[in-house]
């Protein structure tokens, strides 16, 4: 377990480090924060301290209450100086965003915050994750600092190309993923060992389409952020992890594998190779009940129409049909996207008549937890009873899910720690 200190510059990424924390204690490290006070417009310290179960700090002449510590650690006696004990402790000290103005305070050794006189005193190593607008990454100023940084030994996680912060801007500036964070990271400190080592898990999401002919089809609005989510949890946990994706058009993890659907088939068929080597299977994905029984090769013209009869015909039912080819020791967790009062219900029958550990159920009819949401609000059936997991961020969602599934594990069932 590494001690990593993280320091949370203005920019509007900072607030993807809130995933950056839970990924990176979620992989067994220790983690305190401090923030620059333009961070705070976007993300407020209280968030990181729930977080970590630390004290944030922000201004240079505030006091630490942890007294420079890190949780787990035994505090001085003395009250040190807080950005000193700070670095003195941290096995390496990540900032993340990386503002391009932060990024010329380090390259000229200028320390007017509590941020850049830490830096200035670390002696451990230095991580940048520059996140900022394309033009401001490309800028001949900004490139300069970095290289300077650089030959100061300072690793730099290059930013990803994608749509930025301004309305319909893209391009080279947007914050590299959390995951290729927390790798640069465990590759200047020890990994922890994590409770997933060697566990294979397999994961659909989005939504299937089914074609009506060669540009229509029926499709629903399921955006595969749910099991995106799962993803990043399980990786965190050490997991190897594929995820079938059945028409997402979201940013892609580099260590995870993915293999891109688009019917109900397709994902049967990918299901159905992935399934026989993995312990644990998260059926997020929203599968179509109904395919075209005989889609048109070409365009159906409307011309001479006064309406369209189109036939549809029953498609397999996945998951129900994974359980019946389950070996022992495997885990199968099934997704309801249910509407009104009767949830929980339906999730508990679906439970029974598909054979599976458990099935997450999540109410549609709330419009702040819907499809394409940021936020969601589920309940964990079990054959034992049910949970309710209060609205959060769909990645807390996740790693609440992936806590039950330990809980349904046993001895007999967990899979051995080889990659066999």
């Amino acid at each position: 377990m590494a001690r990593i200190l993280l320091g949370v510059t203005g920019g509007i990424a900072a607030y993807k480090a809130l995933d950056l924390v839970r990924l990176a204690m979620a992989a067994g490290h220790s983690v305190r924060v401090i923030q620059t006070e333009d961070s705070q417009r976007f993300v407020g310290g209280a968030s990181f301290a729930a977080l970590t179960g630390a004290p944030v700090l922000v201004d240079q002449w505030e006091r630490d209450p942890a007294r420079g510590v890190f949780p787990g650690q035994p505090a001085p006696e003395h009250d040190p100086i807080s950005h000193l004990e700070l670095v003195r402790n941290a096995d390496c000290f990540v900032i993340a965003p990386a503002t391009a103005n932060t990024i010329a305070k380090l390259a000229h050794g200028l320390a007017d915050n509590l941020l850049t006189n830490a830096a200035l005193a670390a002696s451990c190593p230095i991580v940048l994750a520059p996140a900022m607008n394309h033009q401001m990454w490309e800028s001949e100023a900004t490139q300069s600092n970095l290289a300077l940084l650089r030959k100061r030994s300072i690793t730099i996680v290059d930013p990803e190309s994608g749509s930025l912060a301004s309305l319909n801007e893209w391009g080279n500036g947007r914050l590299a993923a959390v995951s290729t964070i927390l790798q640069a990271i465990e590759q200047i400190v020890p990994a922890a060992d994590r409770p997933w080592d060697g566990r294979r898990v397999l994961i659909t999401a989005g939504g299937t389409r089914e074609p009506i002919d060669a540009v229509r089809f029926v499709g629903n609005r399921s955006s595969g952020r749910m099991g995106f989510a799962l993803a990043q949890a399980a990786l965190a946990r050490g997991a190897e992890v594929t995820v079938i994706a059945a028409n997402v058009d979201l940013p892609r993890d580099p260590l995870v594998k993915y293999v891109d659907v688009e019917t109900a088939a397709q994902l049967e068929a990918a299901a159905r190779e992935h399934f026989v080597n993995c312990h644990l299977l998260l059926m997020a994905a929203a599968v179509a009940d109904f395919t075209a029984r005989s889609p048109e090769a070409g365009k159906l013209k409307k011309q001479g129409r006064e309406q369209l009869e189109v036939t549809l015909t029953a498609t397999t039912d996945v998951l129900a049909a994974l359980a019946q080819e389950r070996r022992p020791g495997q885990l199968l967790v099934g997704f309801a996207a249910e509407h009104g009062a009767q949830s929980v219900a339906l999730g508990a029958k679906k439970l029974a008549s598909k054979g599976v550990d458990a099935v997450v159920v999540n109410d549609v009819s709330d419009p702040e937890i819907g499809f394409s949401s940021e936020s969601n609000a589920v309940t964990i059936v079990t054959a034992d009873g049910h949970q309710e997991v209060e609205k959060a961020d769909k990645l807390t969602i996740a790693d609440t899910i992936l806590s039950a599934v330990d809980a349904l594990s046993s001895h007999e069932t967990a899979p051995s720690r080889d990659r066999s």
